[in-house]
């Protein structure tokens, strides 16, 4: 019997502050991010998954990739700009695998759920 292959996911947090513009956050654009993956085929390397409550509710617009080794944990998305960059990351990791970089623009919003 063969080993099946778990893909990575990506967890977009659009729950009960993520994406709430009456308290204040910006939109999280969910379908673009769906069809991204759809028109990209990303949805057969890497799965999306819009989420609830994610927590971390501080850091509003949280996003998460989780693979086999580890979770990515990103916070205070709030431009298209950011958004794209998700989307260029998703296309990396369903390239290169583990060895995808986050994008510059990501990185001042990585954080680690210990230190929040």
């Amino acid at each position: 019997m063969t080993e099946s292959k778990v893909l990575p996911t990506m967890f977009v947090c659009d729950g009960c502050c993520c994406g709430r513009t009456e308290k204040g956050h910006n939109e999280v654009p969910v379908s673009r991010l769906k069809t991204a993956w759809q028109k990209e085929k990303l949805d057969k390397k890497i799965n999306l998954k819009i989420s609830n409550c994610l927590g971390y509710c501080s850091l509003h617009n949280v996003t998460v990739l989780k693979n086999k080794t580890r979770k990515t944990w990103i916070g205070k998305l709030s431009s298209k700009e950011h958004y794209d960059a998700v989307i260029s990351w998703a296309r990396d990791v369903a390239e290169c695998g583990s060895k995808a970089k986050v994008p510059n623009i990501l990185i001042p919003h990585l954080f680690l759920p210990t230190e929040v």
